[in-house]
């Protein structure tokens, strides 16, 4: 199976001991490609850095809701300035989170929309962060039009869910479809269209039931393709395929990938 891990924050801390075994262990276990979203701007650097180790890895650059204090007005026209000169696949880790209590929601939602702008400016897909917040992601998304990307560790409605896709968003699921109760998440695995969903790890967060408690990492997303396979009915190769098929679309990334 070729997969692509469409989140994970290779670039963090937690994998400095031994971040190119994490990019080999990822490779062997079929993960041909990976997204490596942004947090804040302090990490941008380091980011590119990373991406540049490995042909299969691949930055977004953005700001984090979650880091909504370290953010400034000059973070975001510096931005402007990475995706002119880096041309990342993507804009992000972006968006909204109302579940943190005392994040300004007012604030959060002025940088989002310059996210939006941006992304409909140059062209890009975002990767967007919606805890709590998807009605107001889909209205934000709305009000701008003219993007896409993919909404990451989904956790709304089917209802919402579609009213993404019809807005020319894709949904990301990752280690939680893997935990018996989350019952909601794993009646859409099972039956949404395969034509818009991208699998995640969003590592080191979120690990699979199957290592629960421990640091994520791309090479788990084979859990991910096998329960949501296992969910439908399916092969897993079929989740796979799909899957790849729309992360290569939708970032810009070729089909297939041989190289180390």
């Amino acid at each position: 199976m070729m997969l692509v891990d469409t989140h994970c924050h290779l670039d963090v801390e937690e994998f400095d001991r031994d971040r190119e075994a994490a990019i080999a262990r990822a490779r062997d276990a079929g993960v041909a490609h990976q997204i490596v979203p942004a947090i804040e701007a302090a990490t941008w650097p380091r980011l590119r850095e990373v991406c540049a180790m490995d042909s299969g890895l691949h930055a977004a650059y953005g700001l984090h809701p979650l880091m909504l204090e370290r953010h400034r007005e000059e973070h975001l026209d510096a931005l402007r300035e990475w995706i002119e000169r880096e041309r990342p696949v993507a804009i992000g880790e972006c968006g909204l989170d109302y579940y943190v209590e005392g994040l300004d929601r007012e604030a959060q939602m002025r940088v989002f929309v310059r996210h939006l702008e941006l992304a409909r400016e140059y062209a890009l897909p975002l990767v967007v962060h919606a805890r709590r917040a998807v009605e107001e992601t889909i209205l934000a998304i709305r009000r701008v039009g003219g993007v896409r990307g993919v909404v990451h560790s989904f956790s709304g409605s089917p209802e919402q869910a579609r009213q993404l896709w019809d807005l020319g968003f894709v949904i990301g699921l990752g280690g939680p479809v893997t935990y018996p109760r989350a019952n909601r998440l794993r009646r859409l695995a099972a039956t949404m269209p395969l034509d818009f969903l991208v699998l995640e790890t969003d590592a080191p967060d979120q690990p699979d039931a199957d290592h629960r408690g421990e640091r994520n990492e791309p090479a788990r997303l084979p859990h991910v393709a096998r329960a949501i396979a296992a969910l439908r009915g399916c092969d897993p190769a079929e989740v796979a395929a799909a899957t790849s098929a729309n992360a290569c679309r939708l970032f810009g990334l070729p089909a297939a990938r041989t190289d180390a």
